[in-house]
C-alpha cells in the first residue's frame, strides 16, 4: 500500500537527575560532596533511508519516544545516557511541525538525518557546587525536560521523469515498457491508485527514475479524480513526458487531451507547468499508415509546437520508446547542468 502522508508524535529522552551525596569510607576522616551528575537524554533522529517508499509504517505506530537519562550516582559517577531512538523515512521526505505547518527539513539524501527532538541534559551533582567556604553543598540540579513535539511527514517521490497524462493514455504500459516496474494494466480509466516507480536502463550504464502518476482529469487540481493527491510528486522531477493517447476514438481527442492536462498542471502550479515536456504520441500503432504524418502535423500545429518535437511511440509494441528516453536523458542532463550553474551563481 502506498502511503504518502503521516502524522506522527516525537519525544526525546529527559535528562538525569544530578546527585546529592557525601563520601562516607572507614578510616577517612573527611569526606565530602561526591554526587555525580545526571546522564543526558536520547535524542529522535529521522533517518532517510533508499529502501523505504512509501509511509506505511507509520499508520501502525505513531509515536517514537527516546530513552531518558539516568541519574548520577555516588563516588562522582554519572547517570548513563538515554538511548536515541532512529526513525527511518523513505528519502524525498518533508518534515512539517503540525501546528504550524513550518517546513523544518528536507530529507532528499540517503542516509541524511535530522534531530527533530533533543535530549535533555543531565542534571549537576552537589560535588559540581562545592568551593573553598562551602564545602558540603547539598545543591543539585534537575535534568532538562523532554522535547515533545507532533510532526507531519509528507512524501514526495524522487525521479528524473514524471509520466502524465489522460486515464488510459497508456503510461503504467509505458513504464512496463520502459523498466521492470509491474504496475496494474487494463482496458477501464484509474488502473494506477498510487504512484508507481520503474527504473529505465539506457546503454553506456545510463539509468533513468521513472514515475507513473494515477490519470489526471479536469478539475484534478481542485481535488477531482486522484491527481490533486499526487501531483506534488511531479514537482521533484526534472522533465515530464505527457502521453497523449493518438488512438483515441471515445472521449477527449489527442488535442482536448493533451489541453486539458497543461490546463490542471498550470492551475496546480506554474513551477510545474514550466518544467520541460516531452510529448508523446501513444499508441501510434493504432493510427491509419496513409493518415500518420498528416495526424501528427495537425496535432503539432494545434499545440503550437513542430512535428519533428512530437514523439511518437507505443507502449504496447515498444515502438519509439527507446528514442523516447534518450530525448528524456537529454533533456535531464540539461535540467541538472542548468542547477550546477544556478548552485554555483548562488
Amino acid at each position: 500500500m502506498f502511503i504518502d502522508r503521516a502524522d506522527i508524535l516525537v519525544r526525546s529522552g529527559k535528562g538525569g537527575d544530578g546527585r546529592c551525596s557525601f563520601r562516607r569510607e572507614k578510616f577517612v576522616p573527611k569526606g565530602g560532596p561526591d554526587g555525580g551528575d545526571g546522564g543526558r537524554g536520547g535524542d529522535v533522529i529521522l533517518r532517510a533511508d533508499p529502501h523505504l517508499d512509501t509511509l506505511l509504517p507509520f499508520a501502525h505506530r505513531r509515536r517514537f519516544v527516546a530513552g531518558d537519562g539516568e541519574a548520577g550516582g555516588a563516588s562522582n559517577r554519572q547517570g548513563a545516557d538515554g538511548e536515541s531512538t532512529v526513525v527511518a523515512v523513505p528519502v524525498g521526505c518533508l518534515i512539517h511541525e503540525a501546528e504550524s505547518d513550518r517546513l523544518i527539513a528536507d530529507l532528499c539524501r540517503p542516509g541524511q538525518e535530522l534531530v527533530v527532538a533533543r535530549g535533555g541534559a543531565g542534571g549537576l551533582g552537589n560535588d559540581r557546587f562545592k568551593t573553598s567556604v562551602q564545602q558540603a553543598p547539598t545543591r543539585t540540579t534537575p535534568g532538562e525536560a523532554a522535547q515533545e513535539l507532533r510532526l507531519r511527514l509528507e512524501l514526495k517521490l524522487l525521479a528524473d521523469v514524471g509520466l502524465v497524462g489522460l486515464p488510459n493514455a497508456g503510461k503504467s504500459t509505458m513504464l512496463r515498457a520502459v523498466s521492470r516496474a509491474t504496475p496494474k494494466v487494463a482496458d477501464y480509466p484509474f488502473t494506477t491508485l498510487s504512484p508507481q516507480l520503474g527504473i529505465a536502463e539506457l546503454p553506456g550504464e545510463r539509468r533513468l527514475v521513472v514515475a507513473d502518476i494515477p490519470g489526471l482529469i479536469e478539475g484534478a487540481a481542485e481535488g477531482a479524480g486522484l491527481g490533486h493527491d499526487f501531483l506534488r510528486h511531479l514537482e521533484r522531477t526534472s522533465v515530464l513526458i505527457h502521453l497523449v493517447d493518438a488512438g483515441s476514438v471515445e472521449g477527449q481527442g489527442p488535442i482536448e487531451a493533451y489541453r486539458t492536462i497543461r490546463r490542471e498542471l498550470e492551475a496546480f502550479a506554474p513551477t510545474l507547468a514550466s518544467k520541460p515536456e516531452i510529448v508523446a504520441l501513444n499508441k501510434f500503432d493504432l493510427l491509419d499508415d496513409a493518415e500518420r504524418d498528416a495526424q501528427v502535423s495537425a496535432f503539432a500545429a494545434a499545440i503550437g509546437t513542430s512535428p519533428d518535437r512530437i514523439r511518437c511511440v507505443s507502449g504496447a509494441t515498444g515502438f519509439g520508446t527507446r528514442e523516447l528516453l534518450e530525448s528524456a536523458w537529454s533533456a535531464v542532463a540539461e535540467n541538472r547542468e542548468a542547477a550546477v550553474i544556478d548552485d554555483q551563481g548562488d
